[in-house]
């Protein structure tokens, strides 16, 4: 936890922040963020959409946040008309009794427009977790700068991106870096999951949509079937994120016949890579969790090809693991598409488990990078956007 001295308090008047978070991730963003502006402002009020979490830090929300957390273009087609509704309800609360500054949490297909009518409207916006405009659709950097005030990220190369299109922003770092341990504890991890302490262990992250499971869990399966005929002593363990994926992964366990002792875990994914020697998973934030717990990974992923031809001529970045975009040259192995087999990827992990000191130069490059992101973002995006509050549009 982060000291807050008396000295934090700005103000005591009692100014209103408005926050919309659209998701889990963002309504865990939106708590921490609420604790610490409170402390500068503590008769503040907040209100928009968030989670219980933000509920829980005294947090109004005028329509339960599970209304926005939609997932696929069907999904989200399918329910268009409310998610219009719900945007129109907002906009008309926050244009009758205005707040001090909007701030959209993530989500940006939704967050964003609210914040470019309440900016025009002369309210300020703040927009925190860069879309991935740095990667893809990069002229969508046009339509940013017209609907934010300042824009907050995560990691140092998305604020360099903003910096080089002159749109006002703060580095706060990864909330993640600062709640998990610079010192992972392996054996304990191994204890609780009921894994032999002595024999290496492979944690493996197909995905956590049937989709990703059914693509890349049996790539990753297969995989795991080539390493065990080199090393027969290899434990792997597989989380699942709910009860569907775990049936989903049982079943592909039965079909490949894999001899392997293996664990399947509903949930505990961090767990599960805390306890491993090295870790098989696809490309997405589990990278930076694997990371941050200082654990060799080999990445992997398959698309159909029509999307990869799709998205390779769109992609404007050399990597797509986050711990290569972050030390800006390969410090884990991204095996995607066609290079993507069980040969490949197994080889891999192979490396990965015997190459000792190879992996104390990874845990070398992995511990600077946490130092990097672990900047105490709850507090640092707070001092942001009251210094924004204090000082007002630019």
């Amino acid at each position: 936890m982060t000291d807050h001295p008396s000295s934090a308090i700005i103000s005591e008047r009692n100014i209103t922040f408005g926050i919309i978070a659209g998701e889990a991730s963002g309504d865990i963003l939106g708590a921490g963020l609420i604790r610490s502006l409170r402390y500068r402002y503590p008769n503040a009020r907040f209100v928009g959409i968030g989670g219980e979490e933000m509920v829980a830090e005294g947090f109004h929300s005028l329509v339960p946040m599970e209304r926005l957390s939609v997932m696929g273009l069907v999904e989200v087609l399918g329910r268009i008309r409310e998610l219009f509704s719900i945007r129109v309800r907002l906009l008309d609360y926050f244009f009758t009794t205005p707040p001090d500054v909007v701030i959209g949490i993530d989500s940006p297909d939704f967050t964003l427009a609210i914040e470019r009518r309440c900016r025009e409207a002369g309210i300020l916006s703040v927009h925190y977790v860069s879309p991935s405009v740095w990667a893809w659709r990069q002229k969508r950097i046009l339509k940013i700068a017209k609907s934010v005030n300042l824009m907050l990220t995560l990691f140092p190369f998305e604020a360099r991106f903003y910096e080089d299109h002159q749109v006002p922003v703060a580095f706060v770092g990864h909330p993640l870096a600062d709640r998990i341990p610079m010192e992972p504890d392996t054996l304990k991890m191994r204890a609780s999951l009921g894994l032999d302490a002595n024999a290496p262990v492979l944690a493996v992250l197909p995905g956590s949509r049937a989709g990703e499971v059914e693509r890349l869990g049996t790539l990753f399966l297969e995989a795991s079937r080539w390493i065990q005929e080199k090393r027969p002593d290899l434990q792997l363990v597989i989380p699942c994120v709910n009860r569907d994926r775990e049936k989903q992964v049982r079943d592909l366990v039965d079909a490949l016949d894999v001899k392997l002792p293996v664990t399947i875990v509903r949930g505990r994914s961090r767990d599960v890579m805390a306890a491993s020697d090295v870790v098989l998973l696809a490309s997405g934030t589990a990278t930076l969790e694997a990371m941050l717990l200082k654990k060799p990974m080999v990445v992997g992923y398959r698309l159909s090809g029509f999307s990869y031809a799709l998205l390779s001529r769109l992609v404007k970045v050399p990597y797509v693991a986050l711990p290569n975009l972050l030390a800006r040259r390969q410090l884990v192995p991204e095996l995607l598409q066609d290079d993507a087999t069980a040969e490949s990827l197994g080889t891999a992990v192979l490396q990965s488990l015997e190459h000792s000191e190879e992996r104390v130069r990874l845990k070398e490059a992995f511990t600077e990078l946490h130092h990097t992101l672990k900047q105490g973002a709850d507090e640092k995006a707070a001092r942001a956007i009251s210094e924004l509050v204090e000082g007002g549009a630019n």
